[in-house]
């Protein structure tokens, strides 16, 4: 496995094997030490499976013949997830045939290598697939981000809800979706100036960025609201995650205007053990609730789960 305490390895990418074999393990290890990649090892399919869902690598080396599950069965179990959808994926198969070739690229594989394979051909390719995947991160990261936030945009969030609802569904995980709103936002924008909404906005987005983990998606949802998507989350954990956002962008010192707070409001929605409603209900749901805490005096989280059973109080402002 790659030495997480080492952090000139931690900036070079991750190549996952995934192989039965021992010797193929300890060859690559010594071809690849002066390659500029991490390599990490697994020994099955499912090992690999679960290892790339937890710490999604830059790509895949990847067997066909394996125990527990074999390379076209990890392969597929790979594009159905949607945190290893995008990781490529070159297949090392001691299998050649047209057949084998052409069911590894139509399950989603960049790339086929027979074995026994040219080491001086596989670096090659190695390294093409990770030059490819790099721009195609960077192409995708630009058309994702919000210009003035750097959180992901409306059409991100748009995406991931739709993926993170069905994996909710499919494995009965807990799943929590947080509106949030900047309190009274035009009278900032009326009585300091749009620098100051903006400076306003992108505060609040860098505060919400610095309290979430790193499987959370934060998207400016547009204006001055936000949202979380919050996979195996349930929504008494979102609550003390949204306390401490709400209490800390209350104590912010804005330079531009250092006798006026800014506030936020937030609506929670979520489930514990899989979802009850459907993905736009469930939006509407936590939508209603900010509004709720909006009504009821501002600077407050109106949270239930999506069984309307209330489970967090409005706080005071």
């Amino acid at each position: 496995m790659p030495d997480p305490s080492n952090n000139q390895l931690d900036s070079r990418p991750v190549v996952l094997l995934v192989d039965d074999s021992d010797f193929v393990h300890r060859l690559l290890k010594a071809r690849l030490k002066y390659e500029s990649v991490q390599l990490a090892s697994a020994y099955n399919g499912l090992e690999g499976f679960e290892f790339a869902k937890k710490n999604p690598p830059d790509l895949i080396l990847l067997d066909i013949d394996m125990p527990v599950m074999d390379g076209f069965e990890t392969l597929r179990c790979l594009m159905e997830e949607p945190i290893t959808r995008n990781i490529p994926v070159i297949v090392l198969s001691g299998m050649d045939t047209t057949q084998d070739k052409v069911t590894a690229f139509d399950l989603g594989a960049i790339d086929f290598v027979s074995k026994p394979f040219e080491l001086t051909e596989l670096r090659a390719r190695l390294r093409s697939s990770l030059r490819i995947s790099s721009l195609l991160k960077m192409l995708e990261q630009k058309a994702q981000v919000d210009g003035l936030t750097g959180l992901y945009n409306r059409a991100y969030f748009d995406q991931r809800w739709i993926e993170e609802y069905e994996r909710c569904l499919r494995h009965s995980n807990g799943l929590t979706i947080v509106m949030m709103d900047i309190d009274n936002f035009k009278s900032v924008n009326d009585s300091f100036g749009h620098p100051a909404g903006d400076a306003v906005i992108s505060g609040v987005a860098n505060l919400i960025q610095s309290h979430v983990r790193k499987s959370d998606i934060a998207c400016r949802y547009g204006g001055e609201e936000f949202v979380l998507i919050l996979p195996e989350t349930s929504p008494e954990q979102a609550l003390g995650l949204c306390e401490r956002i709400r209490t800390d962008c209350e104590a912010i010192h804005w330079p531009r205007h250092p006798d006026r707070n800014i506030t936020i409001s937030m609506g929670i929605t979520g489930c514990s053990d899989g979802a009850t409603l459907q993905p736009m209900p469930w939006i509407e749901h936590a939508d209603s609730n900010l509004y709720k805490a909006k009504e009821s005096g501002r600077n407050r989280i109106v949270c239930d789960q999506t069984q309307g059973k209330l489970i967090g109080l409005p706080k005071a402002g």
